[in-house]
């Protein structure tokens, strides 16, 4: 009987030895060495790092694809084109239709701000990063730092438009303005106002003929729970039924008057005076010391985009100077009132 040999005490036979440190460099999760091991780990955790950061910045981005978006290819600046009203006339025999009567037209430029990031030095990436919950922490805030500037940046410009006149004023016109509601000192966080806002905005908004689609809400959190909490109001029974299950959650309060409701943090909540910033080519500066909420259709603001979100990272030179690498997020936009009629702030003053 021949015995089959291992060249190791206590290996089983006719077995493969892995090299000694070189466990971990199939999976690709530990220390690499370099070449194209490092080139093709640093290039998915690249990956699953962009993805993390723009699935954060969706989720937490409130004001996204409620007003009118387009993307800025070349140039720094957008023009949008809204008309005024036609009027309809009895046609004589005999006489020549023209086409004459061409609605009253206003365009409106929305320039870019200037470039907008958030970063974080990543100390040793090829070794942090496959800690992948730190990982996906700093992807997440970069993501809801970027959207929480996007969002403060929209609310701000449709409270403006709010408080704006059409520039459309020829015939048949003049077109409608912005409306402010004031709900009465101290009523910010009364639920029955809020309804009673809600009510009076759709009929605003009816008689204005905005479109009834696109009508959207945001309140502070702090509203929003009183609207659910508070139900003297009949909150509950009215919009969305008496289940005590959504009481208990505090979700399910989704429209007042066809109007979607939204929360967030990132309204000029009574925030007083709001300066401009450095960086910010539109005007998002204003007095929000009494200001409320919003509610406001898709064309009372426009948004041009041209970069983003997107997450860059050095590399090279940089992470042999300094031990890591420091990851970028990054966003080009700006944003400006389009359509005032379409735009109403809630006020407690």
């Amino acid at each position: 009987m021949t015995a089959s040999w291992s060249p190791n005490p206590g290996t089983p036979p006719n077995t493969t030895i892995t090299a000694q440190g070189n466990i971990n460099k199939t999976p690709g999760l530990g220390l690499t060495q370099g070449g194209a091991d490092y080139d093709a780990k640093y290039a998915t955790y690249l990956k699953l790092f962009s993805g993390e950061m723009i699935k954060a910045y969706e989720s937490q981005c409130i004001a996204k694809g409620t007003v009118q978006n387009r993307t800025l290819k070349n140039g720094r600046s957008l023009q949008f084109i809204y008309t005024g009203r036609m009027t309809a006339e009895y046609h004589q025999p005999g006489t020549p239709i023209l086409g004459s009567g061409d609605p009253p037209v206003a365009e409106k430029t929305v320039l870019m701000d200037d470039l907008l990031i958030s970063s974080a030095f990543v100390y040793e990436l090829d070794e942090v990063l496959a800690h992948y919950s730190l990982r996906s922490e700093i992807s997440a805030k970069i993501g809801h730092a970027l959207a929480e500037a996007y969002d403060k940046k929209i609310f701000r410009i449709i409270a403006k438009s709010a408080r704006t006149a059409s520039p459309i004023t020829a015939a048949p016109g003049p077109e409608p303005g912005g409306s402010v509601i004031n709900l009465g000192a101290g009523n910010e966080f009364s639920a029955q106002s809020l309804v009673d806002g809600f009510f009076e905005a759709a009929s605003i908004l009816d008689e204005k003929n905005v479109p009834r689609a696109g009508r959207t809400a945001v309140l502070s959190p702090r509203q929003y729970y009183a609207l659910i909490s508070q139900v003297d109001t009949n909150i509950l029974n009215r919009d969305y039924g008496s289940s005590q299950g959504n009481m208990n959650s505090g979700e399910g309060l989704y429209e007042i008057a066809g109007i979607s409701i939204k929360r967030s943090n990132n309204l000029p909540f009574m925030a007083g005076t709001v300066a401009r910033v450095n960086g910010e080519n539109n005007d998002y500066s204003g007095d929000f010391s009494n200001h409320c909420g919003l509610i406001y259709q898709k064309d009372a603001a426009a948004v041009v985009q041209g970069i983003g979100p997107q997450i860059q990272t050095t590399g090279g030179d940089v992470k042999t100077m300094y031990q890591g690498d420091v990851i970028v997020g990054r966003l080009a936009m700006g944003a400006d009132w389009l359509n005032p009629a379409a735009a109403i702030e809630l006020q407690a003053a």
